[in-house]
């Protein structure tokens, strides 16, 4: 027996959905035990769940569908935000390309081949006095097939060392230049940027004539991987990788060569990190982007679409609790691969301790594998394209970076940006806001300022080699500030023998401080400090045990209620017996009327954990 269409009512016994009824159930969860008279309004309400980028970008708590809808478009064809090409149904729809940095030749030759047996569709080596010596590229790929796989090298510190070490394997691994593939990763831009020094393209016009006869191998990369580990935000990495391309044309035209050609002569690099959304989004707003400036240069439609290669953010991993990193590469692979990238790099997780293991690789290449043919993620052409929020972002995103864009355009292009220091300076900017909601913990990091995990340990890795001191744009790391106070909390322990602690007086029954006594230990050990905790007892008594356990730091945990009979007794008798500073888990206003001064601080939501943890070392005597 058929069912006609329009006898299937599956939502036909509910009311039908409203922007109101919507409302009005978020107000009453927003609302509940607000007292009347104090209760939110609609607009206040949905401003409390709207959050605000770096950027600027508000995040609103819903979408929905807007009038001023434009038509999604179609995957390779104008304005590419849907994907530079059509992908063709296999599962591996991107190329799997794994880093290899590693000194030592035969470790770095043993996991090249491991990879490309394993998964990986294309190799890429960096080049560097702390990485892979040019001289050793031959002996890294022994046995390796040139012409069956693509190889792509990088350098901090000498792009045509990296370049002609590259060309030369090619040259004399006795494959066809027409078979070989790969990238030589010159960018002029990119290594100033590192380095500090002045801009100069001269060598791009020499390395494009040089593989003029490999049409498999393409001599520029646009690098935004400096900007965003130096800390620029995802509407200035996207402006300063356009503004990139557009330098590199014009530097390409002045040579003679159109940019209907010089756009076949570059790829795109950019990071892909845990907010998965705003990957998705970046990697379109890029190729609309990079469509719109193609188009104005005259290049035809088919050659539009920006090729990319997503990277695994260094800068959101973590030295502490590392094995996180494995889920943060596994949300930010899968947003590359959502986001239509044509080249993902999934780094290890222990990345930012040291060298990674054969393990730690496998880990990082199965990580690609399992989304290709485990969950099939390539086998949908743009999964998020239609989203109402994925849209608006993308939207966001591209409309700033352009504006961005203009800006640099008018002060002279990217290499004066560049050189005048307008870049670095913006990025500052933007360091100063992003440590401001570390601090805080409105951007969290799960293991670091977020769900420390207790009694950890310094992670053991392969050492790295000193890296060679670059005079340019500074990488830094997200965890940085955090893994500081636990490295001064683990010098501390080994030093005397014990990490340093606090007592945590839990006042009342356990329904009364367990949610606190919860919230106030995670703080605490963000710092790697060891709270020894303490139930119940008359002030007296609480403050008998600070004295012989020699605390000079105490936190008070409980509820409001409790605190209106306790809080202040039991901070006066801890400051009567020494206690230098006493600490309220909750809200000062909590404890009733005490004398000004009587508690140190509170531990609260919103509250700079990383000012409070350096107070609470400098009273224990924590060395920096």
């Amino acid at each position: 027996m058929s069912v006609e269409s329009d006898q299937l009512t599956l939502a036909g016994g509910f009311a039908p959905a409203t922007d109101a009824a919507w409302e009005a159930e978020v107000l009453k969860v927003l609302n509940r035990g607000r007292p009347e008279g104090k209760q939110l309004s609609v607009e206040q309400g949905l401003k409390r769940l709207t959050s605000t980028t770096l950027d600027g970008i508000a995040i609103a708590p819903l979408y929905t569908a807007s009038d001023d809808d434009a038509p999604l478009g179609f995957p390779g064809a104008m304005p590419f935000t849907r994907g530079a090409t059509v992908r063709s149904g296999e599962a591996i729809a991107w190329d799997v390309r794994q880093l290899h940095e590693d000194p030592d030749v035969e470790v770095t030759n043993k996991a090249v081949l491991n990879d490309v047996e394993r998964g990986a569709t294309s190799v890429w080596l960096r080049l560097d006095p702390d990485a892979i010596a040019p001289a050793s590229v031959a002996g890294a790929l022994v046995g390796f097939l040139p012409d069956a796989a693509a190889v792509r090298v990088s350098s901090n510190t000498d792009q045509d060392a990296a370049a002609s070490a590259l060309v030369a394997y090619w040259r004399g691994c006795g494959a066809e230049a027409s078979q070989v593939s790969g990238n030589l990763g010159v960018d002029a831009l990119g290594f100033a940027a590192l380095n500090g020094t002045t801009p100069d393209l001269s060598a791009h016009r020499r390395w494009v004539a040089e593989v003029a006869d490999m049409p498999g191998v393409t001599p520029l990369t646009v690098d935004a991987l400096p900007y965003h580990g130096a800390g620029a935000t995802d509407v200035q990495e996207l402006a300063f990788a356009i503004a990139t391309g557009i330098e590199y044309l014009r530097d390409l035209e002045d040579a003679g060569i159109a940019p209907a050609d010089g756009v076949r002569l570059l790829e795109f690099r950019v990071a892909a990190t845990t907010d998965q959304f705003a990957t998705i989004a970046k990697l379109r707003a890029l190729r609309r982007l990079w469509a719109r400036v193609a188009a104005e240069c005259g290049v035809p439609e088919v050659d539009r679409g920006a090729r990319t290669h997503a990277v695994t953010s260094p800068r959101m991993l973590s030295k502490v609790d590392p094995h996180v990193n494995m889920l943060r590469c596994t949300i930010a692979t899968f947003a590359a691969a959502v986001g239509g990238a044509d080249a993902v790099t999934a780094l290890p997780f222990d990345h930012a301790t040291g060298l990674p293991t054969a393990f730690s690789r496998r880990l990082a290449r199965n990580i690609q594998t399992i989304a290709a043919e485990e969950s099939h993620v390539g086998r949908v052409q743009d999964p998020a394209g239609g989203s109402w929020y994925v849209e608006s972002l993308t939207d966001d995103l591209a409309q700033g970076a352009w504006a961005l864009l203009g800006e640099i355009e008018a002060s002279g292009g990217m290499a004066t940006a560049l050189a005048d220091g307008d870049v670095a300076a913006r990025i500052e900017a933007s360091n100063v806001a992003r440590a401001s909601k570390l601090a805080t913990r409105t951007i969290e990091l799960t293991g670091v300022n977020m769900f420390p995990l207790a009694g950890e340990k310094p992670f053991e890795a392969k050492a790295r080699p000193q890296a060679p001191a670059l005079g340019g744009l500074k990488q830094v790391r997200d965890s940085e500030v955090f893994e500081g106070l636990r490295d001064r909390a683990w010098a501390h322990e080994a030093a005397t023998g014990a990490a340093p602690d606090v007592l945590m007086a839990c006042l009342g029954a356990q329904r009364d401080f367990g949610g606190r006594q919860g919230f106030a230990l995670n703080v605490l050990l963000v710092g790697g400090i060891n709270p020894v905790q303490s139930h119940g007892g008359t002030p007296d008594e609480i403050a008998a045990k600070a004295v012989e356990q020699g605390q000079k730091v105490v936190v008070l945990a409980s509820s409001a209620s409790i605190y209106a009979e306790q809080a202040g007794p039991v901070a006066q008798a801890l400051k009567a017996a020494g206690v230098e500073k006493v600490y309220l888990a909750g809200q000062l206003r909590e404890a009733g009327d005490v004398p000004e001064g009587l508690f140190d601080g509170v531990i609260a939501l919103g509250m700079d954990v990383v000012t409070f943890l350096e107070s609470i070392f400098e009273t224990l005597g924590v060395a920096r």
